[in-house]
């Protein structure tokens, strides 16, 4: 068995010493190679330097290797409204608008002066760059369940108002537990309530029916908001 000793050793024979230049990850992208998915991790949630190097390896996958979309363990609705500002179709007028969307505990995971000069320099780059270049910011997380019902029913009142009220209709499965996801986990679990889970798969299901007609009534912008709206239905399915 190794001791500690061995295994300091052994890191350190490993490690590359970052000095704050330009070619400090030059060894990192060389093993990325021609990889279709980088998992960029950290040891804790918060730290500037974890954050600020994160966001130098980010910049030269996009620049190098033209990886075209940005996953982060954020809510879906809150991540799209900087997706929205980075290729400038937004009412946001920065990039520290863009991510008031943030607002669910820890909101310093996202809302801080790192993560506001990434966004920033990814505007600025898409400006820059091809249509089928520009890169995208996404959420990964299952925790906006409300916020998601929302999106996608105010979405319907603008394109389909009958709709929205079967929307609305459906999604009252879950008023009585007054936006607390765990409570109507708790009790679905435990028999206490109904599952919601046939009426949301059918808001899913009846969205996706009339995706064609949706996505086309306004060229790409009616085709991003109905992406966007059918993203919001399928998270409060998994959530």
């Amino acid at each position: 068995m190794a001791s500690d000793r061995d295994l300091v050793a052994a890191a350190g024979d490993g490690a590359i010493a970052l000095k704050g230049a330009r070619g400090d990850y030059d060894a990192l992208l060389d093993r990325i190679g021609d990889a279709r998915f980088v998992l960029l991790g950290e040891a804790s949630h918060g730290t500037h330097e974890f954050y600020s190097d994160r966001a130098a390896i980010t910049k030269r996958l996009i620049e190098e290797k033209e990886f075209t979309a940005v996953a982060v363990e954020g809510d879906w609705p809150d991540a799209y409204r900087v997706n929205n500002f980075v290729p400038g179709r937004s009412a946001d007028r920065s990039a520290d608008e863009a991510l008031g969307g943030f607002k669910r505990f820890p909101t310093w995971m996202w809302r801080n002066t790192d993560v506001v000069e990434f966004v920033d320099w990814l505007r600025g780059r898409n400006a820059r760059a091809g249509a089928s270049t520009q890169a995208g910011f996404y959420g990964l997380d299952l925790y906006s369940l409300f916020t998601s019902i929302e999106a996608v029913v105010a979405y319907l009142d603008r394109v389909d108002p009958e709709a929205a009220r079967r929307a609305r209709a459906r999604y009252a499965c879950f008023e009585h537990f007054e936006q607390d996801t765990q409570a109507y986990g708790y009790a679905a679990v435990a028999g206490l309530a109904e599952s919601c889970e046939d009426d949301v798969v059918e808001q899913l299901m009846e969205l996706r029916r009339r995706a064609a007609e949706y996505a086309s009534r306004d060229g790409r912008v009616a085709e991003e908001e109905y992406f966007f709206a059918e993203q919001n239905a399928r998270l409060a399915l998994h959530a």
